[in-house]
């Protein structure tokens, strides 16, 4: 069974399709990386994956179980940090975190003791009673990846999580996601950074024009070549330019 399941996905904004006909099939504990240009359609994709968008056609399997069937049993299985979404940064860092907790119906004692243990982890436990609307654009995306975690999701579905975050965030996010996989999670993880997706994944599909180009195991798609050649090679290069000698001068 797959962890996530999609077929035949579309959206469609009039006439124009962002997503089209897109089939993935994401294992169990795999660290799955969707890569492409900006535009490519991989935050569509994302969203219409984790019921923040509606499909114009196509299906989304949790686990099995339909995605759309059953929206609210489906997301107790997702835990979504998406790209730009509005928080209620009125809130406290931790508050934001044990507001989180309670839509998922936690206790409220085990969700201050994960909401501690979290804010602590990715380095917020100072910034805790700090209103979110003050935090650093790093900081945000941390208070939202522990937002995303706290109910203790089976997937994880990340839309640039290491955007704008230091180099220290960063590792110690990738070793929270390798050791949530290892412990049976599956992690689907957006980016348009190569090496990142490289060093991290073990299953890739690359995104173009709202289409899949390639998917299946690193290995697999990238052919015995690095990833951003087999992304170029795919996507297409560099246009031909010209102009901007008035820049060299």
């Amino acid at each position: 069974m797959s962890a996530l399941a999609l077929r035949g996905l579309t959206k469609f904004y009039g006439r124009k399709p962002a997503v089209f006909e897109v089939d993935l099939d994401v294992p169990v504990g795999s660290f799955y990386g969707l890569v492409g240009p900006n535009g490519a359609g991989k935050t569509t994709t994302l969203s219409m994956s984790s019921g923040l968008l509606r499909p114009t056609a196509g299906s989304v399997s949790v686990l099995g179980e339909d995605l759309w069937s059953n929206l609210a049993a489906g997301k107790r299985k997702l835990g979504i940090l998406p790209d730009g979404a509005r928080l209620f940064d009125r809130l406290s860092g931790a508050q934001l975190v044990t507001y989180a907790g309670l839509l998922q119906g936690i206790e409220r004692a085990e969700i201050d003791r994960r909401r501690d243990e979290l804010l602590d982890v990715l380095g917020l436990s100072d910034a805790a009673t700090q209103l979110v609307v003050d935090y650093s654009a790093g900081m945000v995306k941390k208070i939202s990846l522990a937002c995303a975690l706290v109910h203790a999701p089976r997937i994880l579905l990340l839309d640039e999580p290491f955007e704008a975050v230091d180099p220290v965030s960063a590792s110690v996010i990738r070793s929270i996601l390798v050791d949530f996989t290892r412990g049976g999670g599956t992690v689907v993880v957006s980016s348009h950074v190569m090496d990142l997706v490289q060093r991290m994944c073990d299953h890739v599909a690359i995104i173009a024009e709202g289409r899949v180009k390639a998917a299946g195991t690193l290995a697999d798609v990238r052919g015995g070549r690095s990833l951003e050649d087999r992304f170029v090679e795919l996507v297409g290069g560099l246009p031909e330019r010209s102009g901007l000698t008035w820049l060299m001068s």
